[in-house]
């Protein structure tokens, strides 16, 4: 008898985001209101505590926003990371300025400051690190080079809700951050997005910005877009976040099962002083096919997993102009060796045990 398939993710929407939205429509406030407001102030206490939040519709918006708000536009350059989503490098190009693809290091899949170091030129305004997966990246390094550069420090933490590094968490350390509410996330408000900013200069032309330029109605100061957040999508977000803690905590507890008993592959590493929230469970398979592997998992197993990211930024049909005959190994490297295996709060202890069995019996085959 074929045993039901383990999704790779799944969203967790119960009958309390049901009736906060049901709520939201019979009060008929359904616009940018009470309920995003409330959702910026809870977010910002529990997640960035230091910097205030903007609601906007998704997390690419809050990554342009933040960009237009912190002044970056056509002529400067923002160094990024290759291997991520293509958000990251989409909303550095939709200001008109240039994406510069720096490589990662392969244990956290992050930017290698070595890598930034070697992309600063004299047009570079900002370096914007990606704490992939739920991983923080190594920020200490990266504010220390900008700081000797003289440079914006941005974070892309879509996939971070939570995590921290040496104590601070992630949202804190740059001129602005950007978190995604997308419904695979670690939490969700349906679709949405938050800028994360301690600067009250980014944060007024934030919420200019999201907004068609104005604070008061027809009163547009600057050209904007229409990028807010409506209540029914925080309402969701609201209950979302004060569940974000518990479902956190079993990711981890399931990251730490799968730590201990998984063989023939490569589990991510942790960091120092880092608090890794494990939107992703991420494994390297360096002696066999990545894809005849997936497909095991899937067809042999009923175990579902995915791969993030198959073609880096620099190659993509898209993003590929800005970085002509770029080499960056690393990139390279994790984007043939990862997988990305079942780690939702969900999951039940049978299931993490079968996800087990069935990659530990693919790495002995070798798929």
């Amino acid at each position: 008898m074929t045993q039901p398939m383990i999704p790779a993710a799944k969203p967790l929407i119960g009958e309390d985001e049901v009736a906060a939205v049901t709520a939201v429509l019979r009060s008929g406030i359904v616009a940018q209101g009470p309920e995003v407001a409330a959702f910026e102030e809870e977010f910002s206490r529990q997640l960035t505590p230091a910097a205030q939040a903007i609601a906007v519709n998704s997390g690419t918006s809050a990554l342009h926003i933040g960009l237009l708000a912190s002044g970056i536009g056509p002529g400067d350059e923002v160094i990024v990371p290759s291997f991520t989503f293509a958000a990251t490098g989409n909303s550095v190009a939709i200001t008109g300025a240039r994406p510069v693809f720096a490589d990662i290091e392969i244990d956290h899949f992050c930017l290698d400051p070595k890598s930034v170091e070697a992309a600063i030129t004299s047009k570079t305004k900002a370096i914007m690190p990606v704490h992939l997966y739920g991983h923080p990246a190594a920020m200490d390094e990266l504010q220390q080079i900008a700081q000797a550069h003289d440079l914006a420090v941005f974070e892309d933490a879509a996939q971070a809700h939570g995590a921290s590094l040496h104590g601070r968490m992630v949202g804190e350390f740059g001129k602005f951050a950007a978190f995604s509410l997308y419904p695979t996330k670690n939490m969700t408000s349906g679709e949405g997005g938050m800028v994360t900013t301690s600067n009250p200069d980014v944060a007024r032309l934030a919420r200019l910005i999201r907004n068609q330029g104005m604070e008061q109605r027809y009163a547009n100061e600057v050209v904007g877009l229409n990028n807010r957040m409506t209540d029914i999508h925080a309402a969701i977000g609201r209950v979302q976040l004060r569940n974000l803690e518990q479902w956190t905590n079993q990711r981890q507890r399931n990251a730490a099962f799968l730590n201990e008993h998984l063989e023939g592959v490569i589990t991510p590493a942790v960091a120092e002083g880092a608090v890794h929230v494990y939107h992703q469970y991420t494994i390297r398979v360096t002696d066999t096919d990545r894809d005849r592997f997936v497909n095991a998992l899937r067809e042999e197993y009923q175990v579902g997993s995915g791969v993030y990211y198959p073609i880096p930024n620099h190659r993509l049909p898209s993003l590929e102009k800005y970085a002509p005959g770029l080499e960056l190994p690393v990139t390279e490297q994790a984007a043939a060796q990862v997988i990305s295996l079942p780690v939702h709060p969900s999951l039940t202890q049978g299931e993490l045990e079968r996800v087990v069995e069935a990659v530990n019996a693919c790495a002995k085959a070798g798929a």
